[in-house]
């Protein structure tokens, strides 16, 4: 009896132990849930929060303007001659510009220049310079918030303002749209993208372009869905099959800024007529540093056929 007593005894404490393991492992359980439920809570209202100031500093990141008299304004003689000029957008804003001649063995060509997002037009010195010793005259655009232009920039004030300067060329100096070649670095890419999808001119140069903002901000930042929140659409790979016009996109190999994807991308939307001039070595900035001479043959050669196919049409 006392054997059967014991063993029964021994029996009630094992499951007196199980059925208290388990109430501690439930009470565990319900910690570790709790825990995890906050930490999760934590890093969405944390997610939330870095959309939220994306969102509100979305212009901030976007462009980064150079108001006057910041930057080289300086009178000094150039290699060049240009002509200030002042127009305005649709909208009323007062916008401002330079216009430089060719320098030697003119071309005919009118090139509609479109910088990238910083600085303003005394930060192209370099690109006005060199391209009007390449035969070509430069019309180059502050945009609205640059230089000494008025207003504050946004996506569809930029497109007002390269309409603008459409207008200028067209109408008020009666140049015809068949000499008239657009061409736009970095941002300035979905600018003359958008204008050049609405308007005819003779020819398009996108250099370093993107094909559209989302995918931008996909490429900054991986992990969150930030092209949800941003309100900036530049959707150059939505406009250019729309392009009738000759087409040159222009990629370094090795830009960090714009990935060398975007323009393989953007080319092979792209209607006919179109050219792919990819420059081994370079980067975002220095392509015309790094291919030389050859840069800016190809440019020639490029708005040289787009404007004898024109006068043949």
């Amino acid at each position: 009896m006392a054997v059967i007593k014991f063993i029964e005894f021994y029996c009630m404490n094992i499951r007196l132990s199980t059925i208290d393991t388990r109430k501690r492992g439930a009470r565990q359980s319900v910690v570790v849930t709790t825990e995890v439920i906050k930490i999760i809570g934590a890093v969405v209202v944390l997610l939330a929060v870095v959309l939220g100031l994306v969102r509100v500093f979305e212009n901030r990141i976007v462009y980064h303007p150079v108001r006057y008299p910041g930057g080289d304004w300086d009178t000094a003689p150039r290699a060049y001659s240009r002509e200030e000029v002042e127009f305005e957008a649709e909208d009323g804003v007062r916008l401002h510009g330079w216009y430089a001649a060719a320098n030697e063995n003119p071309s005919g060509v009118v090139v509609l220049f479109f910088h990238g997002n910083a600085g303003n037009i005394t930060h192209r010195h370099d690109n006005i310079e060199l391209l009007a010793e390449a035969g070509a005259d430069v019309f180059i655009v502050s945009y609205r918030g640059y230089g000494r232009s008025e207003g504050r920039p946004s996506e569809e004030g930029l497109y007002r303002d390269a309409e603008a300067a459409y207008r200028e060329l067209t109408e008020r100096r009666g140049i015809p749209p068949e000499r008239i070649v657009v061409f736009g670095r970095s941002l300035g890419s979905a600018v003359a993208a958008d204008l050049s999808a609405r308007r005819e001119v003779a020819g398009v140069i996108l250099e370093a372009p993107f094909a559209s903002a989302a995918d931008m901000a996909r490429e900054m930042l991986p992990i969150l869905p930030v092209q949800r929140v941003i309100r900036s659409r530049f959707e150059s790979i939505r406009k250019l099959d729309r392009i009738e016009a000759p087409l040159l996109i222009i990629h370094g190999e090795n830009d960090t800024v714009v990935p060398f994807e975007h323009g393989e991308r953007l080319y092979e939307t792209a209607s006919e007529p179109k050219e792919f001039y990819p420059i081994p070595g370079a980067g975002h900035n220095d392509t015309y540093q790094v291919a030389g001479e050859e840069y800016f043959a190809r440019l020639r050669s490029f708005w040289e056929r787009a404007l004898s196919t024109n006068s043949e049409g």
